[in-house]
């Protein structure tokens, strides 16, 4: 069973036309709590995206940018880590093709999704966008004790870490 997004903006795909339409969206503290729960974060204080949907040839091109900050719980001692994402968006909706075949995708279409009903979602749109822009190893900056980071591990891996420690 599917629930309702927690940040749902639906817009009807017939009425998008030709003329590009400039859309500002913004989470409330109800909304941001559900997406925070959503994406496992501490907390989200602010998500908004400023959108442009049109109709194109083959499809409805949401175009525009996604934002959000918050604090994130830091993996290795799950303090929480501030964080500012901005992640772009570049999606083309468009139906999808019969017949079952493959289809192969130049480098500028790979954000092409399958697109069917008269209903699309601004708000879940720009909610996965934003959680692609998030940190999924979120780590406070310094050390703690008995973790340590990538470069170390792979400095104590090398051949001469025996060298470096006479």
């Amino acid at each position: 069973m599917s629930s309702a997004p927690e940040f749902s903006r639906p817009h009807r795909a017939h009425e998008i036309g030709g003329t590009v339409k400039r859309l500002v969206l913004e989470a409330d503290g109800a909304e941001c709590a559900a997406l925070g729960a959503r994406f496992d974060l501490i907390s989200l204080a602010q998500l908004t995206a400023t959108l442009e949907i049109k109709r194109e040839v083959r499809g409805i091109r949401v175009v525009g940018q996604v934002h959000g900050q918050g604090e994130q719980a830091c993996v290795a001692s799950a303090e929480p880590v501030p964080f500012q994402v901005t992640e772009r968006i570049d999606l083309l909706l468009a139906e999808p093709l019969t017949g079952g075949g493959e289809i192969e995708l130049a480098a500028d279409e790979l954000d092409v999704e399958p697109f069917t009903g008269d209903v699309i979602d601004l708000g879940e749109i720009a909610a996965q966008a934003f959680a692609l822009g998030l940190d999924p190893y979120p780590r406070l900056p310094g050390s703690v004790a008995g973790i340590i980071s990538e470069d170390e591990a792979t400095a104590l891996r090398s051949p001469f870490a025996v060298l470096k420690k006479g």
